[in-house]
């Protein structure tokens, strides 16, 4: 269940994948969109005096009916974009706790079972990876603790011993899974009609209030935009810092997708919030999700999950933590 609970989230929350792809899409041309960021220095922990820079606010004003054109969603999502990849970068300087709760679902809705599974999440040679430390709030077993530990060596053995083809092969993947995520850009802008519906305080900071509904009789041949036509959101953006804080997004309709063929059924719903940790940065703070979904018409998920994130901690890119010990990246 959790490949492919992993496999879905990311595609419920596809308001997140249009911003990164055209922050990438955006990037100079002399700085690579999967490049690492610059190590970091361990002395500017959250709270420092380094800021982020607010970028130029678009023109938000909308029409008689209270609805955003295209054009004016596409200069917006370009600013927030920008600032949602200049954010990822320091996120990658950070470890953090991540606990998942799944409770699967019956027909009438009642849980059937739950699991509990508590992660630290660390980067390994540019590769972020989620390490097992807890099933259920207790800790791993001496056996369990062991395998979790020797999967985590074999991925550091994998990166330190990766030859140039391989890392090529590596960095080329990644490149067309970034490409496919930019088919999403202009769908959402094409597919959908968005209005302002005001401001609200989120964690006392002002943040425009957004929502996109599907347009009515959009047709397209193109499988990203049929895709995300299957969905309507509300998006909260801080105005100050033009990050994107909050989304709500829900499935209003079935919506199939992948060579396997998988089908999101019409009321899975996903939430994600952002905090502003200090001036510095915005980091993950909670996502709930229900994901009713078949694939190949066979098997059938209904789940109800959460995610919520805790205990950052800065450290420099030049040391990746995995256990007990640092893994050291060559320079």
């Amino acid at each position: 269940m959790r490949p492919m609970r992993m496999r879905l989230l990311p595609i419920g929350i596809c308001t997140l994948a249009c911003l990164s792809a055209i922050a990438q899409q955006d990037a100079p041309s002399g700085t690579p969109a999967n490049s690492p960021p610059p190590a970091a220095d361990a002395s500017k922990a959250p709270g420092s005096a380094q800021a982020t820079t607010p970028r130029e606010r678009p023109d938000l004003t909308p029409d008689a009916n209270g609805k955003l054109s295209p054009e004016q969603m596409r200069e917006l999502t370009r600013v927030v974009a920008q600032n949602y990849r200049d954010n990822y970068k320091k996120q990658r300087d950070y470890t953090y706790i991540e606990r998942d709760v799944d409770k699967s679902l019956g027909g009438n809705g009642q849980v059937k079972s739950t699991e509990i599974r508590t992660y630290e999440i660390v980067e390994i040679y540019g590769e972020q990876v989620r390490r097992l430390i807890e099933k259920d709030d207790k800790a791993l077993d001496a056996k369990e603790a062991a395998k979790e530990e020797e999967r985590i060596q074999k991925i550091v053995d994998k990166h330190k011993n990766e030859s140039e083809d391989d890392r090529k092969k590596r960095l080329e993947k990644e490149t067309k899974q970034r490409e496919e995520g930019r088919k999403f850009v202009s769908a959402v802008a094409d597919s959908h009609d968005f209005r302002l519906v005001g401001t609200e305080l989120v964690d006392g900071r002002e943040a425009w209030v957004i929502d996109g509904e599907p347009r009515p009789g959009f047709e397209s041949e193109d499988k990203g935009a049929k895709f995300v036509s299957k969905f309507r959101g509300r998006l909260w953006i801080d105005k100050e810092d033009m990050q994107l804080v909050k989304t709500d997004i829900e499935a209003v309709d079935t919506a199939s997708f992948g060579w396997i063929v998988a089908r999101i059924h019409k009321g899975t719903r996903v939430m994600y919030e952002q905090m502003r940790m200090s001036d510095e940065i915005w980091l993950p703070q909670h996502l709930t999700f229900r994901f009713d979904a078949r694939v190949a018409l066979l098997k059938g998920y209904n789940i109800d999950g959460e995610q919520t994130y805790r205990d950052y901690r800065k450290f420099r890119t030049s040391s990746r933590i995995v256990g007990m010990g640092e893994v050291q990246e060559p320079k």
